[in-house]
């Protein structure tokens, strides 16, 4: 197996290899020892890491709960440990992370190609629903639907009326949205492209994405600017930036974007290569944000749902009362309950809880899929204290490609509905995440008291804080639902 170039996992001196789980390990302690140095000795213990690794992924949320200052300094010494500890590894041998960022070596910088749509700027919020696109008045209602059973927050209708309430704020001409992951199913491109803003689109330089992605752009009313290498081929041959093996050139090209810009952080890959490539994300963001000024840049994350997050006590009470009056509570929990020595149907918290912590994390998805997931909520919680504009929101779960090759957690989310969770398609999830980042953009996303809250503002969960069971416990019953549904 040939050595990883690019960005990478540091070596391991015990073990000689590049290893992901000394790195996660290490980089939770170092986040947690100044505010919880018990937390942190617990996690340099965990001598089965890839299994045990939640309690301490749960721990760094509920140390941070015990003041402002303390989900800060986890933040900023998360990210001064990954920063610390990621390398970069190029023909010259094993550097630090910021070596990306030194001399080209000779290679020729990324120029810019420009596509332009032929469509009309959209200027009225839609969101596809159920096979209709719902706007206006029958938006409304929906959002006000998705509140009342408890699917999203009321915070989050607010922001998305607001957008509906002004739909002048979809001209986005203003600001340039560097969207990096450009052809993510989560992300807002074509979202912004019908609005007819000016997108900074970076993708792996693969033909047959840049094919369909300037295919979409020509249909719609916004432009594409794109990363391109010299050449005489087709332009989708020459187009995207690899953010991993070429993550100084990437940088320099989106610094020579003319500002102002919103950097959206929609980047996924499976297994370690999603922490080494949110990893370059976030030095690519320090880069960018040091040349051009924090009044210059704005940035964008989405969370997903299956994390641990702290929850209003408005969603806690909502799940209590759930808890108490679900069906199952007189025909399944108890003998569920009991055969399971008390592992199914959990209840999701223990009442009275303000804030609760959700813990929806899906164990399979495991600790490398946490840690990069963690490492952009750091980011921007320290931003934020910095004060640098971050619209961060929760996504809800989403039947995307990634989700469904897995066949449990997709028979998991086709039974899902029977606990009371929705699970979103993709033109419904990143056309509502869309909204809310235009609306973050437009209102300037003011902090709020507590990073906790940051994070619960305008959520749209699925219902997962608001459901009656601990997620976890209720996931292989949805399962078996899900697969018996099918048949």
């Amino acid at each position: 197996m040939s050595e990883p170039r690019g960005v990478v996992f540091p070596l391991d001196p015990s073990s000689g290899r590049r290893s992901t789980t000394a790195t996660g390990r290490a980089v939770v302690a170092d986040a947690l020892r100044a505010v919880d140095p018990v937390g942190a000795a617990s996690a340099e213990r965990e001598t089965n890491w890839r299994q045990g690794y939640l309690p301490h992924f749960r721990r760094l949320v509920e140390a941070g709960l015990t003041s402002p200052d303390a989900a800060r300094t986890i933040a900023r010494r998360g990210l001064e440990s990954l920063h610390e500890r990621m390398r970069w590894v190029d023909g010259g041998g094993d550097h630090p992370l910021d070596a990306a960022f030194g001399d080209d070596g000779g290679v020729s910088p990324l120029g810019s190609e420009t596509i332009r749509g032929e469509g009309l700027p959209d200027r009225t919020l839609s969101v596809p629903y159920a096979g209709e696109r719902l706007s206006g008045d029958a938006l409304r209602r929906r959002l006000d639907l998705w509140v009342e059973t408890g699917t999203i927050e009321p915070t989050c209708a607010e922001a998305v009326g607001r957008v509906v309430d002004n739909p002048e704020w979809l001209d986005l001409s203003d600001r340039t949205v560097v969207v990096l992951g450009a052809a993510a199913e989560m992300g807002p491109l074509r979202s912004l492209l019908r609005w007819g803003a000016d997108v900074a689109a970076v993708d792996l330089p693969r033909k047959d994405l840049w094919d369909r992605l300037i295919g979409d752009t020509r249909r719609l009313a916004g432009s594409i600017t794109v990363p391109v290498r010299p050449g005489e081929e087709p332009l989708a041959a020459r187009a995207g930036g690899d953010l991993v093996h070429d993550l100084g050139a990437v940088t320099r090209w989106v610094s020579s974007l003319e500002g102002p810009l919103a950097i959206g952080n929609y980047v996924y890959a499976d297994g370690e290569t999603n922490v080494r490539v949110s990893m370059a994300v976030d030095a690519l963001t320090r880069q960018v944000v040091e040349a051009k000024g924090r009044d210059d840049v704005a940035l964008a994350f989405l969370a997903t749902p299956t994390d641990v997050f702290a929850v209003p006590g408005a969603a806690v009470e909502r799940s209590v009362d759930s808890y108490a009056h679900r069906r199952t509570s007189k025909v399944l929990r108890v003998p569920l309950r009991t055969v399971s020595g008390g592992r199914l149907l959990r209840r999701n918290y223990v009442p009275g809880q303000d804030p609760g912590v959700n813990d929806s994390v899906v164990l399979q998805q495991g600790p490398n899929y946490l840690l990069a997931k963690r490492l952009q909520r750091w980011r921007a919680t320290a931003y934020r204290a910095d004060g640098g504009l971050v619209s961060f929101k929760v996504a809800p779960p989403t039947r995307t490609r990634s989700v469904v090759k897995n066949r449990a957690l997709a028979a998991a989310y086709a039974g899902a509905h029977r606990f009371g969770i929705e699970v979103f398609e993709p033109g419904t999830a990143n056309t509502l995440m869309a909204a809310l980042l235009v609306h973050d953009l437009r209102t300037g996303a003011p902090a709020q008291p507590n990073p906790w809250q940051d994070e619960a503002y305008a959520a749209a969960h699925g219902g997962l804080w608001t459901a009656a069971y601990d997620p976890r416990s209720a996931l292989g019953i949805a399962a078996l639902l899900g697969v018996a549904s099918a048949r």
